[in-house]
């Protein structure tokens, strides 16, 4: 028989803790080792039992964050788990930024809490899927605005007349008649276009939007 998992439990609020602890205790995975209120209680029962997990409330007395931070670096070997009812992204990126191995909505079931728990400490890393969809979400909105824009494509006027034909479908050589240029000139400005464009042929070409002129 494998040994059970190791795991304190602190929270402020006796019912919510009793709980917790009522559900851990009916799984055959984990062995409730110590429980606690405050952010003290945290540090100490890391300090004396040393669990493999640890449960702790965000907003505990004494910080639950403050707890998780000092336990994440004195402690390293434990991992440490946030379960709370706080869903601010604020709370989640402070929280992850402590070292802490999961952020766990109170909302949760008992059962997906028994399973989220057994794959952290199989080494994965949880947070409430809705939680960590806004963040993605979020992130990468702040990373697009934070891109260097694409400089802004200019053509001559030449260019532009050339790209506005070549949009409405002509060759080279009506481009060049309508024009009153010779085709190797049209060819030289349509090579200069597409590099403008990014465009790999004048298919593409006809396609973008029309860049402002020189």
């Amino acid at each position: 028989m494998t040994d059970k998992i190791t795991i304190a439990v602190v929270d402020d609020h006796p019912l919510m803790r009793d709980g917790i602890v009522a559900t851990l205790q009916g799984s055959a995975e984990f062995d409730v080792i110590a429980t606690g209120g405050s952010a003290d209680d945290a540090v100490r029962i890391a300090n004396e039992r040393s669990p493999r997990m640890m449960l702790l409330d965000l907003s505990m007395p004494g910080s639950g964050l403050d707890a998780a931070k000092t336990i994440c670096v004195a402690y390293p070997s434990i991992k440490v788990m946030i379960l709370t009812v706080s869903e601010r992204e604020d709370d989640v990126i402070a929280a992850m930024s402590t070292g802490v191995c999961g952020y766990i909505l109170k909302g949760i079931s008992g059962s997906d809490l028994i399973a989220t728990l057994k794959a952290v400490s199989l080494g994965e890393t949880y947070i409430t899927p809705n939680l960590a969809a806004r963040l993605l979400s979020k992130s990468r909105t702040a990373t697009s605005r934070t891109q260097p824009k694409e400089p802004e494509v200019q053509l001559t006027v030449r260019e532009e007349q050339i790209l506005v034909e070549v949009k409405a479908g002509l060759t080279n050589k009506e481009i060049a008649r309508k024009l009153a240029l010779s085709e190797k000139t049209v060819k030289h400005y349509m090579t200069s276009v597409l590099q403008k464009l990014r465009a790999r042929n004048r298919v593409e070409a006809a396609m973008s939007d029309m860049p402002k002129r020189e």
